[in-house]
């Protein structure tokens, strides 16, 4: 692409960009009118690490001639705008957050080609609770001719130190909001973006993070819903993401080739924010605990900090779909062979496993899996890797021939799917998944388009709306079930009703007025021809969200007291507000008893009895009745 930057390491003019160096080794960059690359000679500045915030800033402070493509100083200059932090907090006790400044700087590796330094943060026991007790060793590289850095750090536990709680780790860069105002994280969700002043004139709503825009700098924004939450991905789909100066024509990207150092697999929503470990859309059961004494040891990244820019300020886009070539060829890089330490593997000194996934239907026939993910994870209970945060994960695609090969650490034995295998050493495999063809199907409502289920919300809507073919990530969704059903509640008669058309997106309280709600109770209508086998029945209940919930199941008894079943008070992942298509899974087998349904007519009551916010609710992700052993 024409007008890419091209990367030399003259130290200096780079401290825009490196904050998170710990302000002691500052890169420049330089380009020709042809694109092509000086390379001055390597160097290095070092100060005294008690001096270097003022002298770093006493030095920002005199140089107002850095430029890239016209931009001066694409980050924020103020040091606390560009950090590292971690969200933590001891056991019972209020958290904290650490912005991990390291205290020792080195020159890991010095070439002609490569540059890598090291920040570290050593803990000690003298500081008491005014520190996390771990020790932070952040790295930053720079290769000649690649239009960026590389950040990444290693998190490390020593035997002996005291418990903690981290439930988030994150890396940071402000830029300057009146430059980059268009934001992009995918094709179908790029776009200029409200300012912050913007928010601060506007009208907050029912969280902090959702404001109503009522006089913004932009009046094409009046009237829109600004919300943070209506940008999150799922970790597998959050590849690249950045910001784009349109004139002059300049780009800022975060590039993550890899999810295996994420927590809970990749199905995990988060921000599109450079999240290495958080809790939204799940709560504190995937945060990290760690026990008095517990050792542990981590390596968070490499991410790619790419910057490009365009000739001419009508070509912006182009730069969008130049970081999206540039995350291919990182993805092909990886795992990468040029960092220096030993905590991370590169590609020769790591397993691999590839296969073929297939399953068998209840006609005994094979069909390919094709489009299920396999991955690898620590051994645990079954699904235990949706809520695994510590370790490392490996996941794959599988097509209708092969699953993709992974490159995975040397973990031992580890888990695929929920079946526990030793793979190690095995190159090639191939799985068959069994179906269950015990039970008898009576009935399956599979809730597979959650996305257009959602009721548009006609007030409060976003200019985000309009981009997705979907509407669930609209803000207010979860008032419309109370305007769609006032004063009775969702009613599905199986063989009759459409689930896209009669069913709602969430199982949610009835807003009363006043701050009040109160529980919904579903109904579930069939027919039912019980025949002569006096076996019992199961309704597995598979829940994609649940947050401050209990879902109580009755059968042709609505006031059964205590209900027929209940899950008891579950979830904290809050997906319904933060416009999340999931949280956790949830899967209940529900059994019940042969006479407690009856030949011809039947109904299950579902009730959601939970209801001190509108935000206490449950999303399913199917529900099936299954009906006594076939002969």
């Amino acid at each position: 692409m024409k007008g890419l930057l091209k990367m030399s390491f003259n130290l200096k003019q780079w401290s825009w960009v490196l904050g998170s160096f710990a302000m002691l080794a500052l890169f420049s960059l330089s380009r020709d009118d042809h694109g092509s690359v000086r390379t001055p000679p390597v160097r290095r500045e070092l100060r005294s690490v008690s001096r270097r915030d003022n002298t770093y800033n006493q030095m920002l402070s005199k140089t107002d001639n850095q430029k890239l493509n016209g931009v001066e100083f694409i980050c924020i200059i103020s040091a606390k705008n560009r950090y590292w932090d971690l969200v933590w907090n001891k056991p019972g006790e209020k958290g904290g957050v650490d912005k991990l400044q390291g205290t020792r700087f080195k020159v890991v590796r010095e070439t002609s080609d490569q540059i890598e330094i090291s920040f570290t943060k050593t803990y000690s026991r003298s500081l008491g609770n005014a520190s996390v007790p771990l020790n932070v060793d952040k790295r930053y590289i720079m290769q000649r001719g690649r239009s960026g850095f590389y950040a990444y750090s290693i998190f490390e536990r020593l035997k002996g130190m005291p418990e903690v709680d981290m439930d988030q780790i994150r890396i940071v860069y402000k830029l300057q909001q009146d430059k980059f105002r268009y934001m992009a994280i995918s094709d179908d969700r790029k776009r200029v973006m409200p300012t912050a002043d913007d928010r601060a004139n506007g009208l907050p709503l029912a969280y902090p993070e959702a404001v109503l825009l009522t006089n913004p700098s932009n009046p094409d924004f009046r009237g829109e819903v600004d919300d943070k939450y209506q940008y999150s991905s799922e970790d597998k789909d959050n590849k690249v993401h950045g910001w784009i100066c349109k004139d002059p024509a300049v780009g800022f990207w975060i590039i993550t080739p890899s999810d295996e150092f994420r927590t809970a697999g990749p199905f995990k929503q988060d921000l599109t924010s450079h999240m290495f470990v958080s809790t939204h859309y799940a709560g504190k059961e995937v945060g990290m605990t760690f026990q008095d004494g517990e050792a542990w040891r981590k390596v968070f990244g490499p991410v790619f900090i790419h910057l490009n820019s365009a000739p001419s300020s009508n070509e912006y886009l182009t730069l969008w779909e130049n970081a999206k070539e540039q995350l291919v060829e990182e993805m092909q890089r990886w795992p990468y062979n040029f960092t220096q330490s030993k905590d991370f593997l590169s590609s020769d000194q790591r397993g691999s496993v590839a296969g073929q996934l297939l399953v068998r239907d209840r006609n005994k026939r094979l069909i390919w899996a094709s489009s299920a993910y396999v991955g690898l994870a620590a051994p645990g209970n079954a699904g235990s890797w949706q809520k695994e945060s510590k370790g490392y994960q490996f996941w794959t695609e599988a097509t209708n021939k092969v699953i993709s090969s992974l490159k995975m650490f040397d973990l031992g034995t580890i888990a695929c799917m929920q079946l526990f295998l030793a793979l190690l050493g095995i190159t090639n495999m191939r799985l068959i998944l069994q179906l269950n063809q015990e039970k008898k199907l009576i009935w399956l409502i599979l809730l597979t388009n959650l996305q257009e289920m959602a009721q548009p919300c006609g007030k409060s809507a976003s200019r985000i709306d309009q981009l997705l073919s979907s509407t669930f990530r609209q803000y207010g969704l979860w008032e419309r079930y109370s305007d769609l059903y006032p004063n009775h509640d969702l009613i599905y008669t199986v063989g009759t009703d459409n689930y896209p058309d009669d069913w709602f997106f969430a199982h949610v309280t009835r807003n009363k007025g006043n701050q009040t709600y109160e529980p919904t109770t579903w109904q579930i209508r069939f027919q039912l021809n019980k025949g002569a086998n006096p076996g019992n029945y199961t309704l597995q209940l598979a829940l994609a969200s649940a947050t401050n919930a209990e879902v109580q199941v009755r059968v042709n008894d609505w006031s059964a007291n205590p209900p027929h079943f209940t899950t008891g008070l579950i979830g904290k992942d809050n997906a319904i507000a933060r416009h999340g298509i999931h949280g956790l899974y949830w899967l209940f087998s529900v059994g019940l008893r042969n006479d407690r349904l009856q030949e011809g007519n039947n109904t299950i009551y579902l009730t959601q009895s939970r209801h001190k916010t509108t935000f206490d609710g449950i999303m399913y992700d199917y529900l099936r009745l299954e009906g006594p052993p076939q002969e």
